[in-house]
């Protein structure tokens, strides 16, 4: 399999002129994606999944996450922006979800839809694609785009077990897009808009894995959109109702429950699981990776704890958001059972969203290849080892890099040297072989000269 050479785009920034330099975003990094330099934090483009633990650790708000300009939202005849249920759970569970609603087209939007109807089509194509692939078990979801980049980068002998087709993003901008057409609206017309919760899905519509036509035109900030709402809503004084019609498309209770934990395994076949939180998931992948998981049919893996719920640009708290979304679904799995029928108009385009719901296949980009000649790459392995050998285990980070084993990749790779490591420095000092003055302007690059200012 031939390792895709395309750039992945970032929706994670360090502002350099607020960060501190404390190291608390490199030691949470998954990835060991971030380093620090002359006392800022600097970022491993190659390695970065945006997951977003960085910008949770980090104590002075110097990590931010990018947004599109919500002005091009008035460059198109007729906007449309998607939406994540999770947007609604951050709300009360008394406020009324039209007004909602009514308060975004107010924003200039002409129609506002809710990703998850693509859950009506993936509930049943997913079983479908399960009894059918020849991919080796366990399948992995493609739907969080954090965790199938960890994939690619950490564990890339393992991307031919991701389930080949489009997260329900792609799905309901490719609906409304064919769905305009078809009622005449001029597709040049059409800007499709989407609200986030997560950095990942910002650089997943940047740069897509899989997918070369994602149909988005533009990515704006749940908080920003909250924020925008809250102020409206307080200036009517938290009024109840809505004045214009409500939606004609209704969203199932599989819907609602889609982007939390357990909503996509609790529609699949056979042993699955669904498992939240980078950490955990890193420590399944290692069993999948060491062949302990063969009897699980389905890995639903999300990145953040409480899945999208917790995604770092929710400004509610994610166990209350889980819990106004599953009664929700409860709702409406109720008034299924007495009768009422709850239908999407996404069924009306099946047949055609089917035809057009496969990704491509999801390569390798192992931050592991030290080198693309074999033979330097074997060379850079075997010098790894010998300063593994070493260097002292302990992983204290004062080199500016994450463990020693990060320490010693970057040495390979000429970005890095021996002497910053704290423990070497002083053996050199304590033979002779460097003075203490050298050692101090080592660690001046590092962690930069306030650091090491006098002030005693």
């Amino acid at each position: 399999m031939i390792m895709s050479q395309q750039g992945f785009h970032h929706a994670l920034k360090i502002q350099k002129e607020i960060c501190i330099g404390c190291a608390h975003c490199m030691n949470v990094c998954p990835t060991g994606a971030l380093r620090v330099r002359e006392g800022k934090a600097v970022l491993l483009q190659e390695r970065c999944v945006d997951c977003g633990e960085c910008y949770r650790a980090c104590p002075v708000n110097a990590i931010s996450v990018e947004q599109d300009d919500f002005n091009r939202v008035y460059d198109f005849n007729y906007s449309v922006l998607l939406v994540p249920e999770i947007l609604f759970g951050q709300f009360p569970e008394d406020v009324d979800k039209d007004l909602i609603n009514e308060t975004l087209r107010e924003m200039g939007f002409n129609e506002v839809v809710e990703v998850e109807h693509a859950a009506e089509i993936l509930k049943d194509s997913t079983k479908e694609y399960s009894r059918n692939t020849s991919q080796e078990r366990p399948l992995i979801s493609a739907f969080c785009p954090a965790i199938v980049r960890l994939i690619q980068v950490r564990f890339p002998s393992l991307v031919d077990h991701i389930i080949l087709q489009k997260p329900p993003l792609n799905i309901t901008a490719l609906y409304y897009k064919k769905k305009l057409s078809d009622q005449g609206v001029d597709p040049n017309d059409i800007g499709i808009f989407y609200v986030t919760q997560c950095a990942a899905k910002i650089a997943a519509v940047k740069s897509p894995v899989g997918d070369t036509n994602i149909n988005i035109d533009g990515v704006i900030n749940l908080d920003f959109v909250y924020n925008k709402i809250y102020s409206t809503l307080k200036a009517r004084k938290n009024s109840r109702e809505a004045t214009s019609e409500p939606s004609e498309e209704a969203l199932s209770p599989e819907g609602v429950r889609w982007s939390l934990t357990h909503g996509e395994s609790d529609n699949c076949e056979g042993r699955c699981l669904a498992i939240d939180g980078i950490q955990n998931v890193i420590e399944i992948l290692e069993k999948v990776e060491d062949g302990e998981m063969d009897d699980v049919d389905f890995l639903e893996l999300r990145a953040c704890d409480e899945s999208c719920a917790g995604g770092i640009l929710n400004p509610a708290n994610r166990f209350l958001t889980v819990e106004r979304l599953r009664n929700k679904a409860k709702k409406l799995e109720e008034a299924r059972a007495s009768g009422r029928k709850i239908s999407s108009g996404i069924l009306d385009y099946q047949k055609y969203l089917l035809e057009s719901i496969e990704l491509q296949p999801v390569m390798p980009r192992s931050i592991m290849k030290l080198d693309e000649d074999m033979t330097r790459a074997l060379k850079k392995m075997r010098r790894i080892k010998d300063l593994m050998n070493t260097l002292p285990g302990v992983d204290c980070g004062v080199c500016g890099a994450p463990s020693c084993s990060s320490l010693a990749e970057d040495i390979v790779n000429n970005k890095a040297s021996l002497k910053d490591c704290i423990f070497i420095q002083r053996k050199y000092e304590h033979n002779n072989l460097q003075r203490p003055e050298d050692s101090y302007e080592t660690m001046k690059n590092i962690w930069g000269s306030n650091k090491l200012s006098n002030n005693y």
